[in-house]
């Protein structure tokens, strides 16, 4: 049973462990959008990984990719050892960057996790420039090593940890619908804008130039906050002024998840560096960094790890890199997620516990609020972690795997597979529409 396995994993994993604790069961398969588990209930799955799993769980197409490999005796593990799988995976995502940045980049493989591409880039940046400041922004989220955990807005995670990577500032990151300047809406974004355009040229502002800044394109945890595209535009201008490099992380929002291949590409902008993982190893571990070739001033072994060459996840990332591109597959990614929004829009007018629906292809976010508490000063009302809770526990009872995020957890997280069908994601809103108005029944 469930139970069984839930109780052996509570007396012997980590106490740090979290999803068992919001969706507790053992699953024992998985095909595309749906899991099973050891009892034989089925749950749609509009987790996937925290959005690894670009093409579903088992794609075929990878599936076999990778069957083949095992197969033929083909090397699985490299370390930074070339090989034509390596070589053709390079090409492919080079190729697949906007604007022919390909031509100016190389890549660093990594050890495979988001975290440490953000690692990488922290140290590659400061190799380059010689500085140490980091530039980071309130609501970000770049991974949990000492490093990345000091760029993160999350107090939770960090609060506990003593000595954290010194010199890191935080900024405010427009947000509409909580404002940190209070004021919403454009006033917001400019304010947003002039603050870090300002800090930046001030001589009087504390900060020493920053060996890099380092934001999200669209806030993954943070609660699914698209950066408005002035703000993009500015960040990159600024920091292009002043010869600092730009880090976009792209390790959630990007592998089409926001309906283009990278989001940033929404702001017309070309990055220093570029953080990528989840998605592009096809279900398999990976990460890597994209970076402009002058800022390759490390020497040989600068930066390493055992599990940079996973060739299974380079065939497979070749494949979800090849069908994510496609236009017409982003254009199916944009047109279900604006009927994701459409609807949330819907419900948000029918009921009291939605403030906020937000978002960009099939990254999408939908903020709960308390009806009966205090409005804050842009007449937005505090948001509600205890609602969002009830509404996940509803949909996983009820076979819906959707997980939360943002201000105090109130923010559910659609992060479904990119090839999800028709089908499968009006099933999926069945059961969300009907767990939020059964839970708003309770507030009004």
């Amino acid at each position: 049973t469930n139970q069984y396995y839930i109780t052996r994993q509570d007396s012997t994993e980590s106490n740090a462990r979290s999803y068992p604790r919001k969706f507790p069961f053992a699953i024992a398969k998985a095909k595309g959008s749906w899991v099973e588990d050891v009892e034989g209930n089925k749950y749609l799955d509009f987790l996937c990984g925290a959005g690894t799993l670009a093409l579903g769980h088992n794609d075929d197409e990878v599936n076999q990719a990778m069957v083949e490999m095992l197969t033929n005796n083909l090397p699985l593990h490299t370390l930074d050892l070339t090989t034509p799988v390596k070589d053709t995976f390079v090409e492919t995502l080079l190729g697949a960057l906007p604007y022919g940045m390909g031509k100016d980049c190389k890549v660093q493989f990594c050890s495979p996790s988001g975290t440490d591409a953000t690692d990488a880039a922290i140290k590659l940046c400061k190799t380059a420039t010689g500085r140490s400041s980091v530039i980071s922004f309130a609501g970000g989220y770049h991974g949990m090593g000492q490093g990345p955990l000091a760029c993160m807005g999350n107090l939770h995670a960090k609060t506990a940890v003593n000595g954290l990577m010194p010199d890191v500032h935080s900024f405010p990151y427009p947000y509409t619908y909580r404002d940190p300047f209070g004021l919403g809406g454009e006033d917001g974004v400019k304010a947003a804008c002039n603050f870090f355009e300002r800090t930046l040229k001030d001589p009087e502002s504390g900060i020493t130039k920053p060996a890099c800044v380092i934001l999200e394109a669209i806030q993954g945890e943070g609660g699914v906050i698209p950066a408005p595209v002035e703000f993009l535009q500015c960040v990159r201008r600024v920091t292009k002024e002043l010869d600092i490099p730009l880090i976009l992380d792209e390790i959630q929002c990007g592998m089409g998840r926001s309906g283009k291949m990278f989001a940033f590409e929404y702001a017309d902008i070309i990055p220093d560096v570029v953080l990528i993982s989840k998605a592009i190893g096809g279900s398999q571990p990976m990460a890597v960094v994209v970076y402009n070739k002058e800022l390759d001033k490390w020497s040989p072994g600068a930066h390493a790890g055992t599990f940079r060459g996973n060739q299974l996840a380079m065939k497979a990332g070749t494949i979800v890199l090849n069908r994510v591109s496609k236009q017409d597959f982003l254009a199916d990614v944009i047109r279900k997620g604006n009927l994701i929004r459409t609807k949330l829009n819907e419900l948000k007018e029918k009921t009291s516990i939605i403030g906020d629906v937000r978002g960009k292809g099939l990254m999408v976010g939908t903020e709960f609020v308390d009806p009966h508490g205090e409005p804050d000063c842009i007449d937005s009302l505090p948001a509600s972690g205890e609602i969002a809770e009830k509404v996940q526990k509803y949909c996983f009872e009820n076979g819906l795997i959707v997980e939360k995020g943002g201000r105090n957890g109130s923010v559910m997280r659609c992060l479904c597979a990119l090839n999800i069908t028709d089908q499968d994601l009006e099933k999926a809103w069945k059961i969300f529409e009907s767990a939020v108005l059964t839970v708003n029944k309770e507030y009004n």
